[in-house]
């Protein structure tokens, strides 16, 4: 009997995984992310968090929705330094894409507390400081009114919650939309093809590119590594509690010539406290990463060519200014950061193996598009 028991509850657990793969429409080479049991992935929770995500009604204001600051055609990010919220306060941070965020062991450029998207969601909901969409106490029924009075909108809270017969609660509201945010798997670019053994996928630039991305003195792997191209990284097999360091100081600053960073943006350190933890943040992944710029958390860096510069030279010297400082000498940047020699030639190939990363199907996918706008493909 132990193991009959043994035996159905692995044919559970194997066919809740290869629900989740059906439901995301996995491709083979993805591993199948790690997806809390208290919100497993549904159709109809899916197309919820989609009409929520575009809906303006979820900000305080009614002037903003999720969408304001991640645009499709920018693989969910937005193309700005630093996004604005609902009531006009600038962002610190630059706004991260959001393809392919069902694998990310961390989702905020510096804290390491916010793992998943069911807690992740609260804050660009109701920040305070700085106001991103603006829900809070005082108004939060009012905002869920706004989906109460809509016959439609109230539907489909129905049909992806129907256990609790259809409530339109903040809680349904972040269940939904972290199903939508799972369901964005970018998975068709040219480098995907190559990893599927398609070995005219990517042209002899992007393959050199390639070859330099994964060799010494180069060596970008180190933080850039396996499908999702970072070690922010986490999918069902892995170990819990278990996870690589994904937050590292790139020498962007060097403002005391001690490795500060900016005094209001300190990165990991405003979550530890630890000195060491000055200028580090998360390492992105580098999916569709040429539809994303400007780069870095502060959205400082203009052009891919640019981020191949400042990784060749080890950091980043600021002439001056009020961060006047040399990033190269700075003793708390990683290790990695040792710099290389490269020409122009090999920076050429290595953009052209990061704009091989661009899943264009991604960017226009009907999936993932404003449903008042665009009619999902049979």
């Amino acid at each position: 009997m132990r193991g009959l028991f043994f035996f159905l509850g692995m044919s559970a657990c194997a066919a809740s995984e290869l629900d989740v793969r059906e439901v995301l429409e996995l491709p083979e080479h993805f591993a199948t992310p790690d997806v809390p049991l208290t919100n497993p992935p549904t159709p109809e929770a899916i197309e919820l968090g989609r009409w929520l995500f575009y809906d303006e009604r979820l900000s305080g204001n009614q002037t903003q929705s999720c969408a304001s600051c991640h645009l499709q055609e920018f693989a969910f990010a937005d193309g700005l330094q630093r996004p604005v919220g609902s009531t006009g306060q600038t962002l610190p941070r630059n706004s991260q894409g959001l393809a392919n965020v069902a694998w990310a062991s961390s989702l905020t450029w510096a804290s390491p507390f916010l793992v998943d998207l069911e807690q992740q969601i609260h804050v660009p909901l109701r920040a305070e400081n700085p106001i991103e969409l603006g829900m809070n106490d005082g108004n939060e029924q009012e905002i869920l009114d706004r989906f109460l009075d809509d016959p439609d909108m109230v539907e489909r809270f129905a049909l992806a919650f129907p256990d609790t017969d259809g409530a339109v609660t903040t809680n349904a509201v972040v269940l939904a939309l972290a199903s939508f945010l799972r369901s964005m798997v970018s998975s068709r670019s040219p480098y995907d093809r190559f990893l599927q053994g398609d070995r005219d996928a990517l042209s002899a630039a992007a393959e050199r590119g390639l070859t330099l991305f994964n060799t010494h003195p180069r060596e970008c792997f180190h933080c850039h590594n396996g499908t999702q191209l970072t070690t922010a990284y986490r999918d069902a097999s892995s170990e819990p509690g278990f996870l690589v360091p994904q937050f590292f100081n790139t020498g962007l600053y060097n403002v005391d010539g001690e490795g500060s960073y900016p005094p209001h943006d300190q990165g990991l350190f405003e979550a530890t406290g630890d000195p060491r933890d000055r200028g580090r943040f998360r390492v992105p992944s580098l999916r569709n990463v040429a539809v994303t710029a400007p780069y870095m958390h502060d959205g400082s860096v203009e052009t891919l060519r640019e981020v191949v510069l400042h990784y060749a030279a080890g950091g980043r010297v600021i002439e001056d200014g009020p961060f006047a400082g040399d990033g190269r000498l700075s003793p708390l940047k990683s290790s990695f950061m040792i710099g290389f020699p490269v020409d122009d030639d090999e920076i050429d190939d290595l953009v052209a193996f990061l704009e091989s990363m661009t899943d264009d199907t991604f960017l226009s996918d009907p999936r993932f598009s404003d449903p008042r706008k665009a009619t999902v493909a049979p």
